[in-house]
């Protein structure tokens, strides 16, 4: 047999195990399960990662992980690689966020996408680097709605005492006292327990969310309110965004743009279906007097104004 000098076996090595070795592993998570938007959208992005790169890396998906802020933090300390999340905890993150979280801020699914992939969200974005977070992409969640198992939802009256679960995010909390709600943050892991035993009356989500958390078999009320236009973020690490190269870093960005493409798309095509779904589960469907709404939340919006600037609010009111 003949013998390799050591430099050209560790040559023969280095092809025999490179492709192994060269290869990085993206652990990334989403709240919601994988055959919801946020798994649609996510896998979508794996996906195409991989494409984009060779397969020189690739995802490690983990769905279910109800926890978003926990996530955030995860990602903020660069042990875990990625999260898609909502933006409901992101603004204890990046307090300028919380400005999409207004109340009736977006006239529909149109003018929200636009704002986000304008100039308006790629400021946004940006704000992220600064606080230990790379903001790679909106992506989205949907106009939130109430469901509760009380009464049925139309002007804003019905709602007052009705104890609704909301996410840790303070913009949510502070509109909804401001009309009477008894706001209950709590983990969505602990919710579908919490409504089926009464802790809480209701709870707020896009239709994607009430679909793929069954919440139709513990809820009897689904009121039509709109109320506020959840977008979606994925994340990624500072750890991870460092160590690629700029060739790998317009890939990833390329792939967040079609995966965010796929997550919006799931999102149509759950709101188009999902709501004469909901009514042969049982729940009732509502529409509410917005114009009502809206008028009762004014004494909040002029906190908000002073918060985020009236200017910035009317930037994106205003954005065509």
């Amino acid at each position: 047999m003949k013998i390799l000098p050591l430099s050209l076996f560790a040559v023969a090595a280095a092809l025999a195990f490179g492709g192994a070795a060269a290869q990085t592993t993206i652990r990334i998570s989403h709240a919601t399960p994988a055959t919801s938007h946020y798994g649609v959208g996510t896998q979508t992005f794996c996906a195409e990662v991989e494409k984009r790169t060779a397969g020189r890396y690739k995802c490690q998906i983990q769905p279910n992980v109800n926890d978003e802020r926990a996530s955030i933090e995860a990602v903020q300390l660069g042990t875990l690689d990625a999260t898609n999340t909502s933006t409901g905890p992101v603004s204890n993150f990046v307090p300028e966020v919380g400005i999409v979280d207004i109340p009736f801020l977006f006239r529909d699914y149109d003018h929200a996408r636009r704002v986000l992939d304008g100039p308006i969200g790629q400021e946004l974005l940006g704000k992220f680097t600064a606080k230990g977070l790379i903001g790679l992409a909106w992506t989205e969640n949907g106009f939130r709605h109430l469901t509760n198992n009380r009464r049925a939802v139309v002007k804003p009256e019905d709602v007052r005492g009705l104890k609704v679960r909301t996410m840790q995010n303070p913009v949510h909390i502070q509109a909804f006292q401001s009309i009477g709600v008894q706001p209950t943050p709590m983990a969505f892991s602990e919710l579908f327990t919490a409504l089926q035993q009464g802790v809480v009356d209701g709870q707020e989500n896009p239709i994607p969310v009430i679909l793929s958390a069954k919440f139709s078999q513990v809820q009897k009320h689904l009121s039509l309110t709109g109320h506020v236009y959840s977008p979606a973020v994925l994340i990624l690490s500072p750890k991870l965004w460092n160590a690629l190269s700029d060739a790998d870093k317009a890939a990833f960005r390329e792939a967040a743009k079609i995966g965010a493409a796929a997550q919006r798309k799931k999102v149509n095509d759950d709101e188009a279906s999902g709501i004469d779904q909901l009514r042969k589960e049982g729940v009732e469907v509502s529409k509410i007097d917005g114009a009502a709404f809206r008028t009762a939340m004014t004494p909040v919006f002029a906190d908000f104004a002073k918060k985020y600037g009236a200017e910035n609010i009317k930037r994106i009111q205003e954005f065509k």
